[in-house]
């Protein structure tokens, strides 16, 4: 079977979209354990920039929040910090993200949270023409309008982004 017969059922991400009307296309991809989004974004043939990773962090009273950031940057956590108004903010440990968000470490995505988390998205993934983004499950990415991150979804664009060596 190859990559584009593959069939990736309904997952909480998918399913929001729908319900919000969102037009998406999925992109199935063989998953590789720590190969994050540079390998995604090397075996679907896309740009890694345009490849956005959510991750699930915490302010210093370990308050959940989800941030979306290009594939290929970091995550400037004095700045997020600054721009939400915390003193500190870091990653959350992959158990305590997978139970905020109630996606496996890898397949998290920023639709169909178990539970409402404030979102911000490095405000220049919101300039990308399209990008490609975790569809609920490791080893699928669905491609969308950065727009929905706004809305449906009410992102807040942040200026948080170092870019990686």
């Amino acid at each position: 079977m190859t990559r584009k017969d593959r069939h990736v059922s309904e997952t909480p991400a998918t399913a929001w979209l729908r319900v919000h009307g969102v037009v998406f296309c999925g992109h199935p991809y063989e998953y590789v354990e720590h190969g994050g989004t540079e390998e995604s974004a090397r075996q679907l043939g896309v740009p890694h920039h345009a490849v956005i990773k959510t991750l699930v962090m915490q302010d210093e009273r370990a308050q959940p929040l989800v941030v979306l950031m290009h594939g290929d940057c970091q995550v400037s956590t004095k700045n997020l910090a600054r721009a939400i108004g915390a003193k500190t903010v870091e990653p959350c440990k992959p158990e305590v993200a997978q139970r905020h968000s109630g996606y496996q470490v890898g397949g998290t995505s920023p639709f169909g949270l178990r539970k409402a988390m404030p979102i911000c998205v490095e405000e220049t993934v919101l300039a990308l023409p399209r990008i490609f983004i975790n569809g609920g499950r490791r080893g699928f990415l669905v491609s969308i309008d950065p727009a929905v991150l706004r809305a449906p979804l009410g992102a807040r664009p942040v200026r948080c982004a170092l870019a990686s060596a």
